[in-house]
């Protein structure tokens, strides 16, 4: 009797150990097995327990999809404890691991949203959503909405004001709104008192700054250290009243971004964005530029300089064709770099209005004519 209950006992005890042995596999062994060490996971917006199981599994993350929907239903995982985000999931995990890190979001991970420059907020939207839940239609909808503008105090061409290139971190799960929201709030915080009080001092509000600041970033995209001296130079032009003729605005009017060489003809382009055509600042920016840039308009170098050039060799004396016999005062100022070669001022003595020649004037007046915007020679344009 005794040997039938021994032999019972060690049966019961060797089941009990091998199931012991199965469940304890199955919570603590090896559930995650991919190549590499981590992967990215997403658990989207109103997913439940059973989307966030199949998608492990159609991503091949997890091996025994029974044994790790066990454990969720073990730990309860479901309702509010799915948490959209991102996570890691790392080679070697057991389901529990697996699942205590998905549960509540306790392994939540930010994500970095990087914009550093866009002409349109359409190209901003495509930009952001590579990085969030939201998609480009989505955050587009919002930041074309006519109400969502409005709320911020913008209209729509001066909303790409309130963006400003960085990096910034965000939850995967962002929405179109949230992300606008703190796009408001890193805006309130960009424009200190100081700054303000520059604005101020220049006679432009904030969306005006940006929108020169887009300008000479368009000018000026290679060496940055030269934006100071470009944003002097335009400030020059305003408050004398002068266009300001640049190139890019007429990029931006025809909404061509493919074009390299502004052309002669291109430059009437009918547009309240072309400054060939328009006086004073364009209706908002031509791109989102960046706060470096921004600070370039607010600090602005003093200078007299009210012309800019871009010819392809420096030189130190500029022959100009005088058939009129007319009086003329010119500095030149070199720039280190030689994408834009020299800022200068030259005027009629005495002074006369600058429209007086601002028809085209078939070259005749001078050999660096910029009141019709071209070189006798057409190899570079005085602006």
């Amino acid at each position: 009797m005794r040997r039938i209950f021994r032999v019972v006992f060690l049966v019961v005890l060797a089941l009990a150990l091998a199931l012991g042995y199965m469940f304890y596999k199955r919570i603590y062994g090896t559930a995650v097995d991919i190549d590499g060490e981590e992967s990215a996971f997403y658990i989207h917006t109103g997913w439940t327990e059973d989307d966030v199981l199949s998608a492990l599994s159609e991503q091949e993350l997890i091996k025994g999809e029974r044994a790790v929907g066990w454990v969720m239903e073990k730990k309860n995982y479901t309702g509010g404890l799915v948490v959209p985000g991102k996570y890691t999931v790392k080679s070697g995990m057991s389901a529990a691991d697996l699942v205590n890190t998905l549960r509540a979001g306790r392994g939540e991970e930010d994500v970095n949203v990087t914009f550093n420059s866009a002409r349109t907020l359409s190209e901003l939207a495509g930009k952001v959503a590579s990085t969030i839940e939201a998609d480009s239609s989505e955050i587009a909808n919002f930041l074309l909405s006519d109400d969502h503008i409005a709320k911020y105090g913008f209209n729509r061409a001066t909303f790409k004001s309130m963006f400003l290139p960085d990096t910034y971190r965000f939850e995967w799960d962002t929405n179109a709104e949230q992300f606008v929201q703190r796009m408001a709030d890193e805006y309130k915080k960009f424009w200190t008192a100081d700054r303000m009080a520059k604005a101020n001092q220049l006679g432009l509000s904030q969306s005006e700054v940006t929108t020169l600041a887009s300008i000479v970033q368009a000018e000026q995209q290679s060496f940055p250290e030269e934006r100071p001296a470009i944003a002097g130079l335009y400030l020059n032009r305003l408050k004398r009243g002068m266009r300001l003729q640049s190139d890019p605005t007429v990029i931006y009017a025809l909404g061509d971004f493919t074009i390299n060489r502004v052309l002669t003809k291109q430059l009437r382009t009918e547009s309240a964005y072309n400054t060939y055509v328009v006086k004073g600042l364009p209706p908002g920016p031509i791109n989102i530029p960046s706060k470096e840039s921004i600070d370039a308009v607010l600090f602005a170098e003093d200078h007299n300089y009210l012309y800019i050039s871009t010819r392809p060799k420096r030189e130190k004396n500029l022959p100009i064709a005088n058939p009129l016999n007319l009086s003329f005062s010119y500095d030149i100022d070199f720039l280190p770099n030689r994408t834009i070669q020299f800022l200068f001022r030259y005027e009629l003595q005495p002074a006369e209005s600058h429209e007086t020649y601002s028809a085209p004037c078939h070259r005749s007046f001078c050999n660096i004519c910029r009141f019709c915007a071209t070189r006798s020679d057409n190899r570079s344009r005085v602006r």
